[in-house]
């Protein structure tokens, strides 16, 4: 059981959720559906590079700074500095979108992931919220989002995300990284803020 938790934990990371947000948005049917593949692929590049890959890099510098103890992150103020550090790179990523000007869409979700990770930081002062449960709420926000904007059927996808959103917080709890409210909080924060930036952009 704990091993599943690690994988649970590890295949829906919070630096991977934009990228996964990213493929919904261009592939349920919208008008995004039809765009070219090169359009994408450049889309897909800015995502993956400034919510994971920069971000990422930067770990082993912070630890090396005795910033945080350990990649784990076991204490809410450690995530801070890496998880600003996010947000900073989360904000270049939305620049270069919006420059492009290639989707509202995809610009709102964005902003409003952005947002998500500069509430985190200051949360992160005094509370440990669930970064993992934050991002899979934001994961569901849009495809709810979606679908209520555009009229497509995702309840079948909304319905799988929900118990994917599910067993992750399970294994969150389950490997004493958060407490319940902390959980619950970090998903009702996520799914709220990327409904509203994609349904009201």
């Amino acid at each position: 059981m704990k091993l599943l938790s690690k994988i649970l934990s590890f295949l829906f990371h919070p630096m991977l959720m934009p990228t996964l947000g990213i493929f919904f948005i261009l592939n349920t049917g919208t008008h995004l559906s039809y765009l070219s593949f090169e359009v994408k692929r450049v889309v897909y590049i800015i995502v993956f590079i400034s919510s994971c890959l920069l971000p990422v890099s930067l770990l082993p510098l912070f630890l090396q700074m005795k910033l945080i103890k350990s990649f784990n992150m076991q204490s809410a103020r450690e995530r801070i500095y890496p998880v600003l550090a996010a947000g900073i790179f989360y904000f270049l990523g939305y620049f270069l979108l919006n420059r492009l000007n290639i989707s509202q869409l995809i610009e709102g979700f964005m902003l409003s992931s952005l947002v998500a990770i500069l509430l985190s930081v200051g949360i992160s002062f005094f509370w440990k919220i669930s970064m993992h449960a934050i991002a899979v709420g934001g994961i569901t926000g849009v495809l709810a989002g979606i679908m209520f904007r555009y009229g497509v059927d995702l309840l079948v996808l909304i319905s799988v995300m929900v118990m994917v959103s599910g067993a992750t917080a399970s294994a969150r709890l389950y490997l004493n990284a958060h407490s319940p409210s902390q959980v619950y909080s970090g998903y009702a924060l996520g799914f709220a803020l990327v409904l509203s930036g994609v349904f009201l952009v």
